[in-house]
């Protein structure tokens, strides 16, 4: 049975970062208001949708990530995850950052290990779940290489290895593919949703991209500049399988349209 709170709610958040040298604050988030629920077709208790946060560099959608992850705290406003109000890092979420983080002097088993082993696991369980998550990344024949031996689309591979491996119900994905070239990015997409379609969590994934919150996105929010705030909130019609050839569709590029036109409009409107 489905758990009836939101899995992530975000409640008139405000974000002002301290001045500059020069004296000038920095509102990141101005009253944004935000709920991720459960996929109602999914049974699981934590079964949710890839939610793509869409909007223009700098707009704060990296600030929403860090404060659902509870390492940044709202100036104004509540986060809930689970009913449970986020006063700093909990155990409900992990997070994939766009900047490569393998730690150079591990192993990638070892890498995909590192979190759980923080979480006090035993060596034959961090072996047996890290195994089975390189075998889904399809890195399993590159366990006992080096970063430094990797190219930088597999070692996003392993990142997002040892998140997942850590099984928590929300993965937060800061524009992860962003600096692949445009063939490792279109792959590491569709890796992504099929390990969703096994995994069932909630991904909140953040890109300023609009093919690619069209090819990864459920339901699509689109952000206004800053401060961020919500000038659209769209459930997708696409079926879980999106093949590159999608992008070629009627329907596929009226979306895309639409959301440049949304992503040009000035906006005035409340998040």
């Amino acid at each position: 049975m489905a758990d009836p709170r939101p899995i992530i709610e975000l409640s008139s958040v405000s974000k002002v970062f301290p001045p500059t040298r020069k004296g000038h604050q920095l509102v990141a988030l101005d009253r944004l208001s935000l709920r991720i629920e459960h996929n109602g077709s999914l049974a699981h208790r934590t079964s949710g949708d890839i939610v793509v946060l869409l909007g223009p560099s700098g707009c704060g959608k990296s600030t929403v990530l860090s404060i659902i992850a509870g390492l940044n705290l709202p100036t104004r406003g509540e986060v809930r995850v689970f009913g449970e109000i986020v006063t700093g890092p909990h155990k409900y979420s992990a997070t994939v950052p766009q900047a490569y983080t393998c730690f150079p002097w591990l192993t990638v088993q070892e890498n995909v290990e590192f979190g759980l082993r923080l979480e006090g696991k035993g060596e034959s369980e961090r072996e047996l779940i890290a195994r089975e998550y390189l075998r889904a990344v399809e890195l399993d024949d590159r366990a006992n290489a080096y970063p430094k031996e990797l190219s930088g689309g597999m070692q996003q591979r392993v990142a997002i290895a040892r998140t997942l491996a850590m099984k928590r119900p929300i993965v937060l994905m800061d524009e992860p593919f962003g600096a692949l070239d445009a063939q490792t990015r279109t792959d590491m997409q569709q890796m992504l949703l099929q390990l969703w379609k096994v995994e069932r969590n909630t991904i909140v994934f953040v890109t300023h991209d609009i093919t690619e919150a069209l090819l990864l996105a459920n339901r699509v929010i689109v952000f206004s500049p800053r401060p961020a705030r919500i000038v659209e909130d769209m459930i997708l019609p696409f079926p879980f399988e999106r093949p590159p050839e999608l992008v070629h569709s009627k329907e596929f590029v009226d979306y895309a349209e639409l959301l440049r036109q949304l992503l040009r409009k000035p906006q005035n409107g409340n998040g």
